[in-house]
């Protein structure tokens, strides 16, 4: 039974300034584990942010809070002139915080750094919200504060200053020291042990930050990352070892026929197709039924995201396929928003001609039928010579020689008039994603990618790359190739990728296929129904640190959990030289049982034993 329902007066806020307010990844994080949250805890579940104007009129709808305490808590704030509301979003109910920039007597931080200003007036508003609401509560509430990050976390350690009745977690999702050292190209985890943090982030002019942070990690009952790496980086930059790790998930969606996910494929590949008719026009010497799309994504952070080897793979890639005379064609998109003036020119003006033509062979092609069905009608043949008059060649000269245009487009929408698709339908068009980032402490990307039956590159420096090196013997047979950048030099780095390539660009479409389906099975692996356990287990934890006289906690067995084994059908070789791809020839009868496969994956899944019972001990 869910501990917000057996024991009464547990409530769950969960902070961040991300709730309802898109900058990063965790807003990924709490939009989708919403729901699993609340089927859970039900009206017992709040999720508190900042209340931004913008955010607010698209993505919430404002309402009366179900909860008479919550309802008095918001009143008595309101009347003293903070401006509180409960708007619904994400599936539940939150409370958002009207932040104005100013300064508190009892924090500072330099007046020059808005988001630090505006992280300790949300931390000030937390904590006065989580006193109000236990003032609020007609009988004793047990209170659990789960803090995101350290924009979030001044209301943790207030919370804990103030002596409130909150279990506090505090979750890092990347270290602040972390992503900036890897900013600046150091040898980051060999010397993890060696680094001097308080000088680190004084270079930097981000030591105001990092105390806000580190004082958020040491004061919470319980402090979790989201992969083993940041864990790591956590013991080490913030100085406490995480008690739990708490990896990222998604909704997945089921197909109901394995064919449904592969049909989507076909029809988003189209769409990627036809802007690469226009972005080669003139150019197009190469068979797009025998053409490979490719793309990294992530923010524009060039070596961190691994978007320099990518590019040095490519090269070698280029060299291979040439000389080994291979008809495959490989197009790589690079997907990382930066500050532009415009589109190039050329691109826009392959685009227009493109659909120009488009157009015109349509109009000619209708014009053509109709003379076709008129002539059919009398019971003549129609003349060829007569189906295309003078005025119809005309107008395909003027497509054809056309040269002049001006577009402001959008990136990545489907209302683009260069690439008219959204990021997930992308996703799906395209055959693999590389991602051979440095500093990944998760990595969402390449998780979607699973969850759409696409397959891509990770590395095991990224939370994504060692979750699966642990949950899948042979990760490369289905689809999660894992380059080594941990224990290798940058040149076996960049050989170990260019390898990944050359054999994924080696496999027949049905390998492909094949591959595919293994992959999109893996989504099971990435769905909150089995990860979100994992939160339950830290919301466990800290109610049993902070309430030792009601709660009692079992930790779960280590053990427990997924483990796929190697696929029948893949021979036990080294990964490196066979590259693990489905055991297939172009032979397109040899044996292959999609469902007998499917099944044996599924008899090796193990979930995690559900938390254990915590029935109240209570004087």
């Amino acid at each position: 039974m869910p501990l917000a329902r057996s024991v009464s007066n547990v409530v769950l806020f969960e902070v961040a300034w991300e709730v309802a307010n898109k900058v990063g990844g965790i807003y990924t994080v709490l939009q989708t584990k919403a729901r699993v949250t609340a089927d859970e805890w039900g009206e017992s579940y709040v999720l508190v942010g900042p209340y931004v104007e913008s955010a607010v009129r698209t993505q919430v709808e404002l309402l009366e809070p179900p909860q008479p305490a919550l309802r008095r808590t918001l009143a008595a704030m309101n009347a003293q002139g903070c401006k509180v509301g409960v708007p619904e979003g994400f599936g539940v109910s939150l409370v958002a915080f009207e932040v104005v920039l100013g300064r508190s007597g009892e924090a500072w931080v330099p007046w020059y750094d808005r988001e630090a200003n505006d992280a300790v007036l949300f931390g000030f508003l937390v904590a006065w919200f989580l006193g109000e609401f236990a003032a609020q509560s007609e009988e004793r509430p047990f209170i659990v504060g789960h803090f995101h990050e350290w924009l979030a976390g001044l209301g943790l350690v207030l919370s804990r200053a103030r002596r409130l009745p909150v279990a506090t977690i505090f979750t890092t999702h990347a270290t602040l020291l972390g992503r900036y050292l890897c900013a600046g190209s150091v040898d980051f985890y060999n010397n993890l042990h060696s680094f001097d943090v308080d000088k680190e982030a004084g270079e930097r002019q981000i030591y105001h930050r990092y105390c806000l942070e580190r004082a958020a990690a040491h004061c919470a009952h319980v402090l979790t990352t989201v992969s083993h790496v940041t864990a790591a980086e956590a013991e080490h930059l913030l100085k406490r070892k995480p008690d739990l790790v708490t990896p990222n998930g998604l909704n997945v969606r089921k197909f109901s026929a394995m064919h449904e996910f592969q049909n989507l494929h076909a029809q988003s590949k189209a769409r990627v197709q036809e802007f690469v008719r226009g972005h080669f026009y003139g150019h197009l010497d190469f068979d797009l039924d025998k053409t490979l799309f490719f793309f990294i994504a992530g923010r524009y952070e060039f070596s961190n995201k691994g978007a320099d080897i990518f590019l040095e793979a490519l090269a070698r890639l280029n060299y291979l396929l040439r000389v080994n005379g291979s008809e495959v064609t490989v197009v790589a998109f690079f997907i990382m928003p930066a500050r532009t003036n415009n589109f190039n020119v050329e691109s826009l003006k392959g685009q227009a001609v493109r659909k120009q033509l488009w157009d015109t062979a349509n109009a000619v092609k209708e014009k053509f039928g109709k003379k076709l069905y008129e002539s059919l009608l009398v019971g003549n043949l129609p003349d060829m010579n007569k189906m295309l008059d003078r005025e119809d060649f005309t107008m395909m000269k003027r497509a054809i020689f056309a040269t002049q245009i001006i577009f402001h487009p959008e990136f990545l929408s489907s209302t683009s008039p260069l690439l008219p698709v959204d990021y997930e339908e992308f996703v799906r068009g395209c055959h693999l994603g590389v991602f051979p980032s440095y500093y990944e402490p998760w990595g969402y990307t390449p998780a979607e990618c699973t969850v759409m039956g696409i397959p891509s590159v990770s590395t095991n420096l990224s939370g994504f790359g060692c979750f699966m090196e642990e949950h899948i013997a042979d990760p490369s047979a289905y689809g999660i190739y894992i380059v080594d950048r941990r224990f290798r030099a940058p040149e076996e780095w960049c050989a170990q990728l260019t390898a990944f390539l050359y054999g994924f660009c080696q496999q027949s479409r049905r390998q492909r296929i094949v591959q595919r389906n293994r992959t999109e099975r893996l989504s099971d692996l990435l769905d909150w129904k089995y990860l979100g356990r994992y939160y339950t287990f830290a919301r466990r934890m800290a109610l049993a640190k902070a309430f030792p006289e009601s709660f009692t906690y079992e930790p779960p067995e280590a053990a427990a959990g997924f483990r796929y084994p190697r696929p029948a059908s893949v021979p036990p070789s080294p990964a490196l030289s066979r590259l693990s791809s489905p055991r297939h020839s172009d032979d397109e009868d040899e044996r292959y049982d999609e469902e007998e496969e499917a099944a044996k994956d599924r008899a090796n899944i193990r979930r995690p034993p559900s938390p254990p019972g915590l029935p109240p001990t209570r004087n």
